[in-house]
């Protein structure tokens, strides 16, 4: 389940709240009894582990990058535009 937020905009506590999805939002300020109480967004934490997120991805079993002839590069040069030889 995940865990909300929440702010009251009267008294200013904030707290957080573990809830399921189809649990309506909290209204009613537990300090202040108020109904100003407002969910807060934040960022989400995620968290990239390892060397590198694409050189270790789909990697093929034998460690070759590319079947490209040394010195020429997949698709094209490094501006963009692509070879019509």
């Amino acid at each position: 389940m995940p865990v909300y937020t929440y702010r009251c905009e009267s008294c200013g506590v904030q707290f957080e709240r573990q809830q399921s999805f189809q649990d309506s939002p909290l209204t009613r300020c537990p300090e202040c009894g108020k109904k100003s109480l407002r969910k807060v967004i934040g960022p989400v934490g995620i968290v990239f582990k390892g060397s590198g997120f694409y050189a270790t991805d789909h990697r093929s079993p034998s460690g070759a990058t590319s079947r490209a002839p040394k010195g020429e590069a997949r698709g094209g040069g490094s501006n963009g535009e692509t070879s019509n030889d």
